[in-house]
């Protein structure tokens, strides 16, 4: 935005009005319960899971909960022992999920991340899709499920936004 817009100089009052809007008006929060998030999050598959790397960058990659959804502050995936996602949870617990659903959802958790090799767990989130990629379904060698554990939610649809601090 140039000075001349910001200090009155152009005689363009509506594209001022919307800068304004846009930068310094924040639309009111409308706080949801874990219920009512996990109501928009229902259609939701793919997310991009964020880890910490050895190194201190950010590594995201798209993991899918293969319709494991009925969202209770807890998210899973699974994946393979020697991956990145298991070495950098490994080392930083701390990770976060990004979602993008239909009409405008936009849905990030920040967690922590843990690594579950128990069997019956597993077998509690596996659903036959899976034997895709893990050909011997939980008795795969190396396979491991990934529990994200939701700390804080954000979402936005529209102008409806809001925030869920989890205990």
């Amino acid at each position: 935005m140039s000075r001349h817009l910001l200090s009155g100089e152009a005689n363009n009052y509506p594209l001022r009005a919307a800068y304004y809007k846009l930068n310094y008006i924040r639309a009111p929060t409308a706080d949801k319960t874990l219920k009512e998030i996990a109501t928009k999050m229902a259609n939701l598959d793919i997310a991009l899971l964020t880890t910490h790397t050895s190194r201190g960058q950010l590594s995201s990659r798209p993991m899918s909960n293969n319709g494991d959804v009925e969202y209770d502050g807890n998210s899973y995936y699974f994946t393979f022992e020697q991956s990145r996602t298991v070495s950098d949870i490994t080392e930083n617990s701390q990770v976060s999920l990004g979602f993008s659903g239909a009409q405008g959802l936009y849905v990030t958790i920040v967690g922590t991340g843990h690594l579950i090799r128990h069997k019956p767990t597993m077998q509690q989130h596996w659903v036959p899709d899976l034997d895709k990629w893990f050909k011997d379904g939980i008795d795969t060698p190396g396979v491991v499920l990934v529990r994200v554990e939701a700390k804080r939610i954000k979402y936005w649809r529209g102008e409806d936004e809001g925030e869920l601090q989890i205990k």
